[in-house]
């Protein structure tokens, strides 16, 4: 453990808790001990191109969303809070995906969310709640022009582009899994995914995708 970590009370009855590893604690991707291959011989001639986003941090935010907590919420992350439902707003250091009236999934860059946590502690006013859950979500990126022929097979929503355009985000069934799925481009999707499924929906990925010829980025 970091001599970094430590507990700080901000106010009678509420427990802060500052937890930045040190150098020596390696993240390592819920994929490590799979079997990563496609059968295409490379990613042009592929109707999908596998990759994993492995290791990016999470904070599922929630709150009122008043015209103060989204003013101080753009302060903080650059780009203002998507109140609109089920659609991203994405930056070059952020994405965010709103997941319910009052719930927000924040996708920022490795070791980002402890800084995050503390900018939100010295900024966002009222009754919120901010909770790192980026050991146990992964990012699978599908792409290529045979992915809405792919995630048929996959998901139940109806992912054609009139009914599931760029950068609208869904809470849905995966296989006998969940995911959170976030168009990104036309051809493109991210499929947010808990650590313990991530094997199960490779599996189910890849085995779906053998027949429009499967890429996996290294």
């Amino acid at each position: 453990m970091s001599d970094q970590t430590m507990f700080e009370v901000e106010a009678p009855g509420a427990l802060v808790m500052n937890l930045v590893p040190d150098e020596s604690t390696l993240g390592r991707s819920p994929l490590a001990g799979s079997i990563l291959r496609g059968n295409a011989s490379d990613s042009i001639s592929a109707g999908i191109v596998f990759r994993e986003r492995e290791l990016l941090d999470h904070l599922t935010f929630r709150c009122q969303g008043t015209p103060d907590q989204q003013q101080a919420f753009e302060h903080i992350m650059g780009c203002a809070l998507p109140v609109t439902p089920l659609v991203a707003v994405s930056t070059d250091v952020c994405t965010i995906r709103w997941l319910s009236p009052d719930e927000w999934l924040i996708t920022v860059p490795p070791g980002a969310a402890f800084g995050l946590e503390t900018a939100f502690r010295a900024t966002m006013p009222g009754h919120y709640s901010l909770v790192n859950g980026s050991g146990g979500l992964t990012v699978f990126q599908v792409t290529g022009p045979s992915v809405v022929d792919l995630l048929k097979k996959c998901v139940s929503v109806d992912i054609h582009l009139s009914a599931f355009p760029v950068n609208k985000v869904v809470s849905t069934n995966f296989a006998k899994a969940t995911c959170v799925l976030h168009r990104t481009t036309d051809d493109a999707f991210e499929l947010i995914v808990r650590r313990s499924f991530a094997d199960y929906i490779w599996r189910w990925l890849s085995d779906a995708a053998d027949e429009f010829g499967f890429w996996v980025e290294p």
